[in-house]
């Protein structure tokens, strides 16, 4: 097992929310976090979908915004079909569900993939956005407690549907 260089980077601190407008409007006006990036993570551009090893469809609304340098906050409204978040609501109702470590790259994201695994974290859950994302949660709640997101690419290869609050 490798251990890294340095602290790996934290790039995104995720919630689970019912109603993504809401919950954007609620952290506008209590914390003044905003702008919002909203994204429509729905087939075709969401694909390769898989829920614990089997391939599944599922889609989702994300709501993306940067609370300091570095540092993303997202909101994720589960859409169609099963996924960890509808199983998170269920389970805690809204609220934290994930922290991210996102990789620049598909060699940094295999390995890290690779590493966690050696520690006996499985992939949980992941897909593909577009082409340059590929994005999967590890079973890491046991060790770490809390579920450890990682992937390649980031929102920035995207285009949001939106913003909030509008301009």
């Amino acid at each position: 097992m490798v251990l890294p260089a340095g602290p790996t980077h934290i790039s995104q601190v995720a919630m689970v929310v019912r109603d993504l407008d809401a919950s954007m409007k609620m952290f506008h006006d209590t914390l003044g976090w905003g702008p919002w990036n909203v994204y429509e993570h729905v087939p075709p551009k969401l694909h390769h979908t898989h829920l614990r090893g089997v391939e599944v469809a599922f889609s989702m609304l994300g709501a993306e915004c940067e609370v300091q340098p570095g540092l993303v906050f997202e909101l994720v409204q589960p859409l169609d079909g099963p996924s960890i978040y509808k199983e998170f609501l269920e389970e805690h109702g809204e609220g934290v569900q994930h922290i991210a470590c996102m990789m620049h790259s598909q060699a940094d994201s295999d390995e890290f993939k690779k590493e966690w695994q050696a520690r006996g974290a499985k992939v949980l859950m992941g897909g593909r956005i577009g082409e340059t994302i590929e994005f999967y949660y590890l079973d890491t709640e046991p060790m770490l407690k809390f579920i450890l997101e990682s992937g390649s690419g980031h929102a920035i290869d995207l285009t949001p549907s939106r913003v909030y609050p509008p301009a």
